[in-house]
This record gives C-alpha cells, sequence and structure tokens, in this order.
C-alpha cells in the first residue's frame, strides 16, 4: 500500500509503525449504582499508581533540573497528594461518580482555585493540572501512554498531528521516521524533524484503519512516499534506496570538517539553525561555523514558568561554552501567531494572529519579558562573541523604542555593577515593509537575517501552515527572490552584513544560488550542512552567479524549477 504526502526532511527510513493516539478522555457521567462503587475506586487508585510509575520512569531519561524534569517533578507531587487523592475516592463514594468524572471534578477545582490566585506561577501551573487529568483520565479509560518510552526497535511514527512539546519528548535513538496528517514545509515539526535529521512526511492522509503498532513500513522522504508491507519488488527496490541513501550520507560525512570554498576559491560561511542545547551540542557533527539563529522560544516548550535572567543567562554562556569562541546568534522571543506557550501570559485570542501581536510587538508590549532577555544576553555577551537579532521588526519606530530599552538594560546593570558587553545588533528580515524601510533601519544595525519563511507568508499572502497553499505558494518564487536581492543589494551598499536563516537556506539545490546573489553567510538547519558544503565545494561561484542571474530573470514558478532541475552543479 502508497501514500503520498509532502516531504519535509529529506531521507529514506524503514521501521516498524507506532500510532500516536489522541488520549481517550470520554467521560461517564451516569449515577454509579451502589455496587459499582468499589471498582471505579480501585480504577481510580490503579490509574494514579500507574501513571505516577511512568513519571518516575521519565525522571530516569530525563536531566535533573531540567524543565523537563522538573514538569515531570511537579505532576508527581501532586499526584501524591493524599488530600487530592481522598477527594477523589470522596467524590466515587459520596456523589456515586465514576473515576474518570470525580478526577475531572477534583482537578477543574484545583486549577480553578489556582488561576484565582495572585501568584502568576500558580496560575499558570493551572493549565498543567488541567492537562495532567486528561492524562489520568485517559490511563483510567486504557491508554497506557508508555508506548513510545519503551520503543526498543527502530519504529516510523504516524500520528494526526505532533507539537512542539510533544516532539521534544520522543526517544529520537528509536524514532526513524515521522507521518503525520496534517502540517507543511515550515510548520515547527517540519522544521524540528529537519534539525534531527529525521526523514518526515506532512500532510499524508494515511488509513489509521489500515496500518496497525508493529506494521513494516518504508518512508521515502525523497518522493514523499510512504510504503505499508510493500510487496517483494517493492520492498528490493526500497531496500536498495535505503543502501544508497546510507552510503550518500556516509559520502557526505567527508566534507564536515573542510573549509566551505568553491573550486574558483570563493568561501561561504555556512551557520547553523538551533532551538536548545541538544541541537548545538550536536553541531560538531554537522561542521558548522557557528549559530547563524538560536530560536530562544524552545526553551519555553516544556517551562512551568518564564526563564528568569539567571536561568537564560547560564543557558546562553553554556552555548557559548559548547561553541568554543564562534559566533552565537540569539534571536529574541519569537512568541504569537502559531507559537503559544503555558508559560507566558498570552494576549487576548486575535481574529488574525499572524497578523497580530507577535515577535517584537509582543515583547515591546511585555517589557518585564523583554528586559529579562536583554539582560541575560548583554551580560552573556561578555563571555563570547555573541549577536542578537529582533524578529517581525517593521519599521524604524520599533527600533527607535527597542533601543530605548536596551539602554535602560544597560543603565540597571551598570548601577548593579554586573559585567555585561555589547553584542551586535540585527533584525530578522520577514516583511516586505522590513525590505522597504531598512535603508532607514541600517545605521542602527551590524547584521540582518532574512527569515524566508514568514517573509514568503507576508509577501504571498498565504498562511505558511496551510497544507492546502504549500505547493501552490512557495517561499522559492520570482517575488519572494526580488525580495531577498533588494534586500541583500541595500544591505551590501551600507556595508553591513547579510545572512538568510529561512528554510531555503537548508535546500542543497538552492544555497548555490543564495551563493551566487551575494550571500556570504546562511544559517541552515545543521542536519542539512554536508549536503551544503557538498554543493558549493564541488561548484564554482562563477557557475552560481550565472545561476543567480538567470534566476533573478524568471517570472513564473515552473521556470525556477526547471532552472534548478537543469542545473549541472
Amino acid at each position: 500500500m502508497e501514500m503520498k504526502g509532502i516531504a519535509v526532511s529529506s531521507g529514506i527510513a524503514q521501521g516498524k509503525a507506532v500510532l500516536f493516539e489522541p488520549f481517550d478522555n470520554s467521560l461517564d457521567y451516569r449515577l454509579l449504582p451502589l455496587s459499582s462503587i468499589p471498582s471505579e475506586q480501585a480504577k481510580a487508585s490503579h490509574a494514579v499508581a500507574q501513571l505516577c510509575q511512568q513519571l518516575r520512569n521519565s525522571l530516569l531519561s530525563l536531566e535533573a533540573g531540567s524543565a523537563n524534569y522538573q514538569l515531570v517533578e511537579a505532576d508527581l507531587l501532586l499526584l501524591d497528594d493524599a488530600e487530592l487523592t481522598s477527594q477523589i475516592s470522596r467524590s466515587i463514594n459520596t456523589l456515586q461518580l465514576s473515576a474518570g468524572a470525580a478526577v475531572q471534578r477534583v482537578f477543574y477545582h484545583q486549577a480553578s482555585e489556582m488561576e484565582a490566585l495572585d501568584d502568576p506561577y500558580l496560575a499558570r501551573r493551572a493549565q498543567d493540572v488541567l492537562s495532567l487529568s486528561k492524562r489520568l483520565i485517559a490511563t483510567i479509560n486504557g491508554a497506557g501512554g508508555e508506548r513510545l518510552q519503551q520503543l526498543q526497535e527502530d519504529s516510523i511514527l504516524l500520528a494526526e498531528d505532533l507539537t512542539p512539546a510533544e516532539f521534544a519528548l520522543l526517544p529520537l535513538n528509536h524514532i526513524k521516521g515521522i507521518v503525520l496528517k496534517t502540517g507543511g514545509i515550515t510548520s515547527h515539526t517540519a522544521i524540528l524533524a529537519r534539525a534531527a535529521g529525521i526523514p518526515a512526511l506532512l500532510s499524508c492522509n494515511f488509513d489509521a484503519a489500515a496500518i496497525s503498532n508493529g506494521t513494516e513500513l518504508f518512508l521515502d522522504g525523497y518522493q514523499g512516499k510512504l510504503y505499508a508491507q510493500p510487496d517483494a519488488k517493492e520492498l528490493a527496490t526500497l531496500q536498495k534506496q535505503l543502501a544508497d541513501d546510507r552510503q550518500r550520507r556516509d559520502a557526505l560525512a567527508r566534507y564536515r570538517d573542510i573549509p566551505c570554498v568553491t573550486q574558483d576559491g570563493h568561501s561561504l560561511t555556512l551557520l547553523a539553525n538551533v532551538g536548545n542545547l541538544n541541537d548545538i551540542a550536536r553541531l560538531p557533527q554537522s561542521g558548522a561555523e557557528g549559530i547563524g539563529l538560536f530560536r530562544t522560544e524552545f526553551m519555553l516548550m516544556d517551562a512551568v514558568s518564564m526563564p528568569d535572567e539567571k536561568e537564560q543567562f547560564s543557558l546562553y554562556c553554556e552555548a557559548l561554552q559548547l561553541i568554543k569562541g564562534k559566533c552565537l546568534t540569539i534571536r529574541t522571543l519569537d512568541v504569537g501567531a502559531d507559537k503559544e506557550f503555558s508559560c507566558i501570559n498570552q494576549l487576548l485570542a486575535e481574529d488574525n494572529p499572524a497578523l497580530g501581536v507577535r515577535g517584537l510587538r509582543y515583547t515591546l508590549r511585555h517589557k518585564d519579558v523583554l528586559h529579562t532577555q536583554l539582560r541575560a544576553v548583554l551580560r552573556a555577551a561578555a563571555f563570547g562573541q555573541v549577536r542578537l537579532m529582533f524578529p517581525m521588526v517593521c519599521q524604524p519606530e520599533e527600533l527607535d523604542e527597542l533601543f530605548a530599552e536596551i539602554e535602560i538594560c544597560r543603565q540597571q546593570l551598570l548601577l548593579e555593577q554586573k559585567p555585561f558587553a555589547e553584542p551586535e545588533y540585527g533584525i530578522v528580515v520577514e516583511t516586505p515593509a522590513a525590505v522597504v524601510n531598512l535603508s532607514t533601519m541600517l545605521p542602527r544595525l551590524s547584521f540582518v537575517s532574512i527569515g524566508t519563511n514568514d517573509l514568503a507568508q507576508y509577501t504571498l499572502a498565504a498562511d505558511r501552515g496551510n497544507p492546502q497553499l504549500t505547493a501552490s505558494y512557495p517561499a522559492f518564487c520570482p517575488a519572494v527572490l526580488q525580495l531577498i536581492a533588494q534586500t541583500l543589494n541595500t544591505a551590501k551598499a551600507a556595508g553591513v552584513t547579510t545572512s538568510l536563516c529561512g528554510e531555503l537556506a537548508s535546500d542543497p539545490r538552492i544555497a548555490p544560488l543564495l551563493m551566487g546573489m551575494g550571500f556570504d553567510e546562511l544559517s541552515a538547519n545543521a542536519a542539512a550542512l554536508p549536503e551544503i558544503k557538498a554543493a558549493i565545494c564541488e561548484g564554482k561561484f562563477s557557475e552560481f552567479v550565472e545561476l543567480a542571474q538567470k534566476a533573478l530573470q524568471c517570472q513564473r514558478i515552473s521556470e525556477l524549477e526547471s532552472l534548478l532541475s537543469g542545473c549541472q552543479i
């Protein structure tokens, strides 16, 4: 059986199917007959014990003191609360509620009390309590929740959807491929899969009823196909592709430690996009010359509270230590739109969040959040080469306000006699307005980085997360390419370093073209760097320039695709 989807992370994968099924949170609200009360009491007690054991097992695989560890530990403390379990028991016994309904009643009451408190930590913790209640109800209903943690063989994960937080808890040593029914090329799951080097297929409408756990699967991350129980002929072809893919990856490994220089002597700086310390620790395997994008909002995924200045300062210093003197480019929190985190105060629901309070717009409205991060970055800059860039900047007035806040943080640190240093400052160019206003903003900036994912979204008025629009509105199109060229030319004329950190930089077919346009620096997913370096090292800069000139003359998406497919570089 063959199924198609959007290939968002290349490679060939083979493994057993593991269905990531939604929790069963169904509830029985009927009044219990008295004879059923003992069995419901037993259900509740057994579920609490079972979930506690799962959480203890999870702690064994987590780093003590990490955000994930603290979150699991907090859940354990709640489940070990004798008063809470006593309330569940009383609800079953006196109100004749089912075990699941009793859990919902008690947990929702506790969450409501937390939300009413002035303590912001406890108010945010209320959402975690509600989430834990759903897991406990699912356990009562028979969902063990341990399948993923107990994987012992190569597997391909199939799911309706997968949040960044859920991705962070996957046992990546056993997950060889990911297949989702939702998502597109620039979705956050796609970005995470590429960064981890895991072949992934999104917007794949697989038939869960026809694929049981343990079914042998092949995932072709080049052609965008998933094969379930292939016949003998298909199996032979796929196994050869798998062997070829492994051989290709082994061959690319030789490029890891050599300079990224073309055959005719032109060099390109290759940096990595990262989201956490695990990504940074793996950078030596990619040959990255530094970090061109540190997505700091990823540190909020599992945080029970907003990381304070000390936590962020320690994180940035540890990152600097891991990269041993190389450049660390930190992007301030890019929250809002499709990025929501329980540990920070969100604004009211917006009718059009992609055009709403996001990125710098959010942090300028939440000065406490902005100051905490600015102070931590300024302090970390005293210990290494740090660049700081700001997302969703559209006009110079925003920079005026931003640098006024930076000055406030400087003066605070001076008064407190805390050592700090000036990082280089830059912006992420991701709207047409930023391109048009760039010359006015450049005097304040040391560098700019083009974020092609959002630049394409706002230029084409096409939601980057909508799979129905992915094929018709790609980032690699004449309109976006012209805006990239305009940005590059404006910045170069002012002598300002220009990088590109969007997903276009991670495409080995497009990276030579970008170099030919004039980029001296690209920041890509670490897993893509060896293939990008191979494309650069095996070609000539003169050919890249010619390719770029032809691309900028294209007026249709089909012309650009034909140009790349016919390119011999």
